[in-house]
């Protein structure tokens, strides 16, 4: 009984170093036999500011339960990210989800977040200060955030990818 309480602790600790963004709460509605079946939707975004970042999704019937799944669902999402100066990403990329598409770039320093909605959203809060992002296609705010998150997975570093070719840094950057 003791090693769950320790558990959950840490669970409560980790929990209190991620901040979260709700960044859309929706009324979704079911029809059925007897009715219309009202609840709501909550898209919510959660990280450390340092590297660490997820996005999680929630229904229920009141808008705090919803909110409160979420934020668990994308505790379970986490992805970690390698940040360059603590500042920017590697390289550029394009991230797909439904009919969105995100392209996020690198930037000079000082040049600060340039992105909008859901994206500034998912950089802020994986600790990214300095970077450009273009929306591509549909806008819908869950596949926005998503296809960001699905950029920054696909971003490796010069060291990563030496790593997976078996060669030295050097011979990669040329």
């Amino acid at each position: 009984m003791q090693k769950q309480k320790k558990d959950n602790k840490k669970d409560n600790k980790n929990n209190k170093l991620m901040e979260e963004l709700v960044v859309e709460i929706k009324s979704v509605v079911k029809v059925t036999q007897g009715g219309r079946q009202r609840r709501f939707s909550a898209v919510v975004v959660v990280g450390d500011r340092k590297g660490t970042v997820g996005i999680g999704i929630g229904k229920a019937g009141e808008v705090p339960d919803a909110i409160k799944k979420a934020i668990q669902a994308a505790n379970k999402n986490l992805i970690k990210i390698t940040l360059i100066d603590n500042r920017t990403i590697a390289h550029e990329a394009i991230g797909k989800s439904g009919a969105a598409r995100v392209l996020i770039k690198p930037a000079k320093a000082g040049s600060g977040l340039i992105a909008g909605g859901a994206v500034r959203a998912v950089l802020e809060l994986a600790g990214l200060r300095d970077i450009s992002s273009k929306s591509l296609g549909a806008r819908t705010k869950l596949n926005m955030a998503t296809a960001t998150i699905n950029a920054l997975k696909s971003i490796k570093t010069v060291e990563e990818v030496a790593r997976l070719r078996g060669k030295e840094e050097s011979e990669i950057l040329g």
